[in-house]
């Protein structure tokens, strides 16, 4: 069964812009996490930036309270590895950040920090944490990604994101059918499908996020060996409509027709 993972971030966002450096403000993201884990989804993702720009210190530690499994995403930054260890969330996903970026842009350059990243998947196992790289589907970074040790690999999905977008807004109002019948002719889902294969290969368990939607999740069921995926913007989105309880109730639901 392919796993949701929801990503609360941007429901701080929301609550930061009103309510910054306040250390109280609405939409409170532990509630929204309450409500997504009793609607079904398998754990809840959270991303302490170094900048604090939409997670808070109070959050984490609240969402450790509360939620069943934790996915704690962070930067491999001295300021935030103690944080982590001391948090014990079941897993943490190590993502590069950059300050100038709205989200988390890009994958990890496991190749030039492997024994960095080594080392702090060596720390958080010893602390009974699972350890996840936030990679794209490379296959030099996936066999570091291997070499490191790390339980997890998680596929940037951002490419094959934008490329769903570019393609559906050329193709509207044409009468044609898509090429996504068939990833054959679509690189960005190609290459997914090969970075899964080579991972699984290697050892690696295969999660996959970033730009994710009720539109494009169906196309990427061409990428075999997923175990969870981690959906946040799209699903806060939806939930602006329909309530988060909805909006994650519909996610799980097509994610039904994933076969592996």
């Amino acid at each position: 069964m392919l796993k949701l993972g929801v990503n609360i971030d941007h429901i701080a966002t929301v609550r930061e812009a009103r309510y910054r450096g306040r250390g109280f403000g609405e939409p409170d993201p532990v509630e929204a996490a309450k409500i997504c884990q009793a609607a079904g989804a398998h754990g809840i993702t959270a991303h302490l930036r170094e900048d604090r720009r939409h997670i808070q210190d109070r959050d984490v530690w609240k969402l450790r309270e509360v939620v069943k499994r934790l996915n704690l995403e962070m930067a491999n930054a001295p300021e935030i590895i103690p944080i982590a260890l001391k948090l014990k969330p079941a897993i943490v996903c190590i993502v590069p950040e950059r300050r100038l970026e709205v989200t988390t842009e890009g994958g990890l350059d496991v190749v030039a920090n492997e024994e960095s990243l080594t080392n702090l998947r060596k720390k958080m196992n010893d602390a009974g944490i699972e350890v996840s790289l936030f990679i794209a589907p490379d296959e030099k970074q996936i066999e570091a990604s291997a070499r490191t040790g790390s339980q997890f690999i998680e596929l940037h999905t951002g490419r094959f994101a934008e490329a769903f977008f570019e393609e559906a807004r050329q193709s509207t109002g044409k009468k044609k059918k898509s090429k996504r019948a068939g990833h054959e002719d679509f690189p960005e889902l190609q290459r997914l499908v090969s970075g899964a294969k080579q991972a699984h290969a290697l050892g690696l368990r295969v999660n996959a996020g970033h730009g994710l939607n009720y539109q494009n999740l169906p196309v990427l069921f061409a990428v075999p060996h997923l175990e969870e995926l981690n959906i946040g913007h799209s699903i806060v989105s939806r939930a602006v409509f329909a309530g988060m309880e909805t909006a994650t109730k519909e996610m799980l639901r097509l994610m039904k027709g994933y076969k592996g």
